[in-house]
């Protein structure tokens, strides 16, 4: 039996389907779901989240911040996963060129003030979404 998948923002869902595995990363680590993973219930971090099919095919998303709940089955219901999330983007919904001029307007702020947590959290934002892109990482990355 296969995962039951939902990424779910106040505007869209953004993705609905199954998948094998659902990597993400919550605020203790990375976690891997797959299908009969006990209920839980955690706190997403500023990463991205794979989706892996049965065919070996993923689909990587951008998840900013959020929850994540899995959903015990029993012997008639998939095991389901639902992430919620005030943004969550695919690939080819996210504009490269903007998160690259977000990228550097966050690391012009963390030179001037290496402390500002909103700069932190904007830069994490473009990179996540630069990597679910597939754009390289470049000489500035944030840790």
């Amino acid at each position: 039996m296969t995962l039951q998948v939902e990424l779910v923002s106040p505007e869209r869902v953004a993705y609905s389907g199954e998948a094998k595995m659902v990597i993400a990363r919550t605020t203790t680590g990375d976690i891997a779901f797959l299908d009969g993973h006990v209920p839980f219930i955690g706190v997403l971090q500023t990463w991205p989240v794979r989706v892996l099919h049965e065919d070996g095919n993923e689909d990587v998303i951008a998840v900013h911040q959020g929850f994540v709940e899995v959903s015990a089955h029993d012997a008639e219901t998939p095991t389901r996963v639902t992430i919620l999330s005030d943004v969550c983007e695919l690939a080819d919904t996210i504009d490269v060129e903007r998160a690259k001029r977000a990228k550097d307007r966050a690391v012009h702020m963390l030179a001037a003030q290496p402390d500002d947590e909103d700069a932190k959290a904007a830069l994490a934002r473009a990179e996540v979404r630069l990597e679910v892109a597939g754009v390289p990482k470049s000489g500035n990355s944030h840790p």
